[in-house]
């Protein structure tokens, strides 16, 4: 099948990729044409493991390429997909704006029936407005040509969105149309020969299920986080409690770890788009207030306790971090809790020495050069002389560190874990001063 897809960004250029893998032919669009100068060597400008010999495989396939012409990308192509951004505004609100672009130029170009399927997490709706934009284009040129506009979420994780792609757990179609419910059948067949996995619903119900999806797995965390506090308070041991949650079928074991907060492109924006939804329609989403407003909290967490450790004047104190990314295995720093701990330090005049095996360039992309971040080369270098290590991101490779070198690089041995990687039995038999996410009273005399 011919295949348009605008958009290069983690959803687009990973669903890009998938389709080409499978033997679809693709486009796919750009307006950046530095990014698709890029892409066309294979250079792709994110990290996302096993994305670039995808890349490199479709564009010698001859089945993937970019380009930065809208118009050919259009004509080309019997099923265009939107994979834009819809950046939140401060209400939540999405921008529609590159959406509408894409739907503009899809009017303006087409000379045959399209299949328009927006991939982008969008507001409840979207379809039909994305409809009604290109008929309305299309009758002020005087042009009438068929247009089906459908609905199909991702529902992609970073760090494992080319795994999620080749096997996904469901793929929902939201449509009114039986022949484009059979087309898009067709089109996904290799990744549904295993057992069946689409759900067939109308536009706005897909729409809705990508959103309440990404709320439901915040709100565990947040939940998650809530119980830690409360565990510090009575001294338990949230990793106890976790396990014991999890042992129940009801509950499970994914998205119960607490930690210093999510972040990430999804879950921050998704909660307030929902809940700016609701209040759209006169509804007040506490739950969603609430779930936004604990991690908000959270990811303040740790900042607070370098502080109520070390003083709140943290002039001439270097603090070590490990992990920049707002998870393992990206480079994406966009809400990560990294982000509020440096600055959090900054402005009580401190200064840090950072390490991430894969987000420094956009560490670098974010604050750029200043006297108080210093990137290191290894994760040891970030430790040399540093007054406490705090970890942020839970990347394998500090899993399982050398503790006794960890203790002779540090000016003194003291740990602020938000992820919980180390036990602090452990660490008290090692002489470590260690504070964890809810794993005792003795955080709460610390903070």
């Amino acid at each position: 099948m011919n295949i348009s897809i605008f958009g290069s960004g983690y959803v687009g250029l990973v669903q890009a990729a998938i389709f080409a893998d499978v033997g679809h032919r693709v486009i796919c669009m750009d307006i950046d044409a530095a990014r698709v100068d890029r892409l066309r060597d294979g250079d792709v400008p994110f990290f996302e493991p096993g994305l670039s010999q995808l890349i490199r495989n479709g564009i010698a396939s001859g089945l993937l390429s970019f380009t930065t012409d809208a118009k050919e990308a259009v004509q080309a192509s019997d099923y265009l997909f939107i994979c834009v951004g819809t950046p939140a505004g401060s209400d939540g609100s999405a921008d529609m704006s590159h959406v509408l672009q894409v739907a503009t130029s899809i009017a303006r170009y087409m000379t045959s029936r399209k299949v328009v399927i927006t991939k982008s997490t969008v507001p409840v709706g979207t379809a039909d407005k994305v409809r009604q934009h290109i008929v309305d284009a299309l009758e002020s040129q005087g042009r009438s040509i068929p247009i089906e506009v459908a609905s199909n979420p991702e529902f992609l994780k970073e760090g494992s969105a080319v795994a999620d792609c080749q096997s996904p757990d469901r793929i929902i179609i939201g449509t009114e149309s039986g022949k484009v419910l059979e087309e898009l059948r067709r089109m996904y067949q290799a990744f549904n020969r295993n057992h069946e996995k689409i759900m067939h619903m109308d536009p706005r119900s897909a729409e809705m299920t990508k959103l309440a999806a990404n709320a439901m797995l915040a709100t565990k965390i947040s939940f998650m986080n809530e119980m830690a506090t409360i565990a510090e308070a009575v001294n338990a041991d949230i990793e106890l409690v976790r396990r014991g949650m999890g042992a129940d079928p009801r509950i499970g074991y994914h998205f119960i770890y607490p930690g210093c907060g999510y972040g990430g492109s999804c879950f921050p924006k998704d909660v307030r788009a929902l809940k700016h939804l609701a209040e759209q329609h006169g509804h007040r989403a506490n739950i969603l207030t609430s779930v936004h407003d604990t991690n908000q909290r959270q990811k303040n967490k740790l900042a607070e306790r370098v502080m109520a450790r070390l003083g709140s004047d943290l002039s001439g104190k270097t603090i070590a971090v490990w992990g920049l990314s707002f998870k393992p295995n990206t480079d994406d720093m966009r809400e990560a809790p990294s982000r509020y701990l440096l600055e959090g330090i900054w402005s009580y005049g401190g200064k840090v020495q950072a390490f991430d095996p894969q987000a420094m360039g956009a560490c670098r992309e974010i604050y750029g050069e200043r006297d108080d971040l210093v990137l290191c080369e290894h994760k040891e270098d970030a430790l040399k002389g540093a007054d406490a290590l705090v970890i942020c991101t839970e990347w394998k490779a500090f899993w399982s560190p050398d503790f006794e070198l960890l203790k002779r690089e540090l000016s003194q041995p003291v740990i602020f874990d938000g992820r919980n990687l180390y036990n602090p039995a452990q660490m008290e038999e090692l002489g470590i001063e260690y504070y964890g996410i809810g794993r005792g009273r003795s955080l709460v005399a610390a903070a």
